[in-house]
């Protein structure tokens, strides 16, 4: 058995704006993938690495970075976004190697050590259902920042309840077979927010501060009762938990999270792994 069960989704094309590498993929995946690496620790991780589209140097470098036995190459030939995410549903639900499950986007870096702790988190809160390891800062800079949260100190962190994160999560294999019909309706036309909107949320969203400030968050209101109303009426809720501060970051230039110096981070990144 393992530990962690990781389903890696990645592809050769740049979206939005990195906060390096903006004009070069694979190096961008390279210190991400490196990054990845770090995290995981002393943790024993059996892992899928979903290839959209890529070329043959992607492979060489999940199979530089990972050991043949522990890793599986999925190619496969442009599905898209929602496509590969459902991927990763199929490939999480099914597999029985490990109970503890990772959904992994290409362009997140992360802190050493990262996923050991969200694991170690996990196992000794009982109740925590998911894990986000990016302390988004939608949490601060919108309306999500007047939302009220549970928080609780566990190692090195403060943890709080987040109504929302992106699609790079942690959870129980148990937990996603519970909610995949909701998380597949993500490869269907829903969005990220109001998935995340009908497990974390219930009388919450009478919350006009919140849900009526503006057009977008309005219309996320209207999409998280559309695509989640059976959640919402007749489910349980879920809890979400982000840490402080965060243990990773989303590469988009204009979501950095927040009191971390990343660039020099990136940088001593980049030189560790030059000098091995």
């Amino acid at each position: 058995m393992f530990d962690l069960a990781v389903a890696y989704r990645i592809y050769p094309g740049v979206s939005k704006t990195p906060a390096c590498f903006a004009d070069d993929k694979y190096k961008l995946a390279e210190l991400c993938l490196c990054s990845f690496k770090r995290a995981l620790g002393g943790l024993r991780v059996k892992i899928w690495a979903i290839l959209d589209g890529c070329p043959p140097e992607y492979e060489a470098l999940f199979r530089d970075t990972f050991d043949g036995d522990d890793l599986e190459i999925v190619p496969r030939n442009k599905i898209g976004n929602s496509g590969t995410f459902s991927l990763q549903m199929d490939l999480l639900t099914e597999q029985d190697c490990a109970s503890l499950v990772y959904l992994a986007e290409d362009d997140y870096f992360y802190l050493p050590n990262a996923l050991e702790k969200m694991v170690a988190f996990m196992r000794d809160n009982p109740g925590v259902d998911f894990v986000t390891p990016y302390d988004h800062p939608d949490s601060y800079n919108t309306a999500s920042r007047v939302e009220r949260h549970i928080v609780r100190p566990s190692g090195d962190r403060y943890w709080r309840t987040a109504s929302s994160t992106c699609l790079t999560f942690l959870t129980s294999r148990e937990n996603l077979i519970r909610t995949q019909s909701l998380f597949r309706s993500y490869s269907s036309g829903n969005m990220d927010c109001p998935i995340w909107l009908a497990l974390t949320q219930k009388s919450e969203l009478a919350n006009l501060r919140v849900h009526w400030r503006d057009m977008f968050r309005l219309k996320t209101w209207v999409k998280t009762w559309r695509w989640g109303y059976r959640s919402l009426l007749f489910g349980r809720r879920y809890r979400l938990w982000a840490p402080m501060p965060t243990l990773a970051t989303h590469m988009d230039s204009s979501s950095l999270s927040p009191l971390v110096d990343w660039q020099a981070l990136f940088l001593q990144c980049r030189q560790e792994e030059e000098a091995h």
